[in-house]
């Protein structure tokens, strides 16, 4: 595998997975969602050891749970398994979080900015909204997703964003702009 990799869609990367057996395709995955599952292993079990533990055993999952599931959109369904995941850990621990707690820890998650006007709402509805992001995150333009979650996922500034993905400071930021603006479009469409 060559690093052309990093640059294929989710979809793919599972396809070439499933076809080739190869690990380094999930070696890709796991790249480009640590950070992403670590945010939601830490607001679950709030230890920073045992989220990254917990952060290996999803992602060790992964080499065979993507051979067994059809897997449509990989980032919402990354999601509810370490969120179950997480969940399973607490139970076997015994400690529920109160979804007061729960709630207050996904209110301080990177996509804040997108959700301000969730604090009312119940910790499902929460789950569902966020759930409804990752869905709209993946029908952005493949340039408009990779920058918003290098700014927004990674905490990179327009500068580094530009960096890694070779465009320029201006179109970075007409990337971002112009996806943002999408996902907002997206998101209000059902409530409409």
């Amino acid at each position: 595998m060559d690093s052309s990799g990093q640059y294929l869609p989710d979809s793919e990367i599972i396809k070439l997975y499933k076809e080739t057996g190869d690990p380094e395709w999930v070696g890709v995955l796991f790249e480009r969602y640590t950070h992403l599952v670590f945010g939601i292993c830490l607001k679950y079990i709030k230890d920073e050891e045992d989220s990254k533990d917990a952060v290996m055993e999803i992602f060790e999952s992964l080499f065979e749970d993507l051979l067994i599931h059809d897997v449509k959109n990989f980032k919402s369904w990354l999601y509810s398994v370490s969120k179950n995941f997480c969940l399973m850990q607490l139970r076997k621990l015994k400690i529920i979080p109160r979804t007061e707690e729960i709630t207050e820890k996904k209110m301080n998650h990177s996509f804040v900015e997108f959700m301000q006007e969730l604090h009312p709402y119940k910790e499902q509805e929460i789950d569902e909204m966020f759930n409804k992001l990752q869905e709209a995150m993946g029908q952005l333009k493949p340039v408009q997703e990779r920058c918003i979650e290098l700014m927004y996922l990674q905490e990179k500034s327009y500068k580094e964003v530009a960096e890694i993905t070779g465009y320029n400071l201006k179109q970075v930021k007409s990337y971002i702009q112009n996806g943002k603006r999408n996902l907002q479009r997206m998101l209000k469409q059902p409530y409409e």
